[in-house]
């Protein structure tokens, strides 16, 4: 039996066969797995409902901003070359352009669905949230990897999988008053490009 996500698992709890056993063994009475079978599926929608929506943020405040600052970027030495009589290859720009603007179709595909109020269940919305938002989700993310492998490095505002692969954090600063510090990504010296410091900031008691 092929159980591939959480929402296709979870019902089997439910199951007659499932509720004898666990009673017989004397672990979960029915009462008791039919409760652990709620809460279960709550925390499950609503660890989608906070995924989709970093997704649906990301996409449209970190990703896409990222790609059309690179996109004007190429737009204007285009321009100015161009004033040479120099004719420099688009098909990278194109590509930049399309896979953004499938991004953000998917992205505002997702949020209709994310926004959808009339699910009578918690049932039904458990297999709304994998058969509608993930797979959504999951088409943004292709979208969104494929604009990290044309964006210039420089240009792209997230640690890229290389380079989380040797990840390390350290403690940059601290403001002893209103108990905020700063943290930064440091990459090793055998990055591939560059150092790389991310500005995330996280409150805690210095």
């Amino acid at each position: 039996m092929n159980l591939p996500t959480t929402a296709d698992a979870l019902p089997y709890l439910n199951d007659d066969a499932v509720k004898q056993l666990f009673e017989s063994t004397g672990v979960l009475s029915p009462v008791e797995l039919e409760s652990r079978y709620e809460v279960y599926t709550e925390i499950h929608i609503m660890s989608i409902a906070v995924e989709a929506k970093l997704v649906i943020e990301m996409a449209k405040t970190i990703i896409y901003p990222a790609a059309m600052r690179y996109l004007a970027e190429l737009a204007d030495t285009d321009a100015t070359v161009g004033a040479m009589g120099i004719t420099l290859d688009r098909s990278t720009a194109k590509t930049i352009a399309e896979s953004a603007n499938a991004m953000m179709a998917k992205v505002a595909e997702l949020s209709t669905a994310f926004a959808r109020e009339d699910i009578d269940s918690t049932d039904e919305h458990m297999q709304f949230c994998a058969k509608m938002i993930r797979p959504l989700m999951d088409q943004v993310r292709v979208h969104a990897d494929a604009l990290e492998a044309e964006l210039a490095d420089e240009q792209w505002p997230l640690p890229k999988y290389r380079e989380m692969l040797f990840i390390k954090w350290r403690r940059v600063g601290c403001d002893a008053i209103g108990g905020e510090i700063t943290l930064g990504v440091v990459s090793p010296p055998f990055d591939f490009s560059r150092p790389r410091t991310l500005t995330t900031t996280q409150r805690e008691e210095c």
